[in-house]
């Protein structure tokens, strides 16, 4: 997987063809459940320094999908993820990192009305016929973010893999 530096400017992401797929514990850590979440929203900031470099992403909370219609159900209750409430799951970077060559994109994820950092780690990035490619990855604590029902029932870390593809 290879990380290419696009040219400086504002790319704008397209919702249609981005994703947010998670992978988590349940069961007390014995199971795996992965799922998605759709994006709303998003722009790259692509600057000069690139560690002035930045990113909003907006996600469609109500979006939480598993494949299991009582599990996702459950989640998006006010139980857990109140999606109702807190429609939207919103990531924004406070610049980018290079460190060891690798980029992260450090920010502040807002979820069920709560904020907390989070870093992401830029694994791929690409320019395709105009097109940005990027595919990032981070590891969420729920509990930062106030969501604590159902302790050891559903996984307390969500491992988040973010693929976007935008365009200037």
């Amino acid at each position: 997987m290879t990380v290419t530096i696009p040219p400086a400017g504002d790319y704008v992401i397209d919702p249609s063809r981005s994703t947010i797929d998670f992978t988590t514990k349940h069961m007390f850590g014995l199971g795996a459940v992965t799922g998605r979440f759709a994006l709303r929203s998003g722009r790259i900031t692509v600057a000069t320094p690139t560690n002035a470099s930045g990113a909003v992403v907006v996600a469609d909370a109500a979006s939480f999908s598993t494949g299991h219609r009582g599990r996702d159900a459950k989640v998006l209750s006010k139980a857990i993820l109140d999606s109702a409430s807190y429609p939207e799951i919103r990531f924004a970077s406070a610049g980018a990192v290079s460190i060891d060559g690798r980029w992260t994109l450090r920010g502040t994820l807002t979820a069920h009305g709560e904020e907390a950092p989070v870093e992401f780690s830029v694994i791929e990035s690409a320019i395709d016929g105009g097109t940005l490619n990027v595919v990032a990855t981070a590891t969420v604590d729920r509990y930062a973010h106030g969501i604590t029902a159902m302790k050891g029932m559903a996984g307390r870390y969500l491992q988040l893999t973010v693929t976007v593809h935008a365009h200037q």
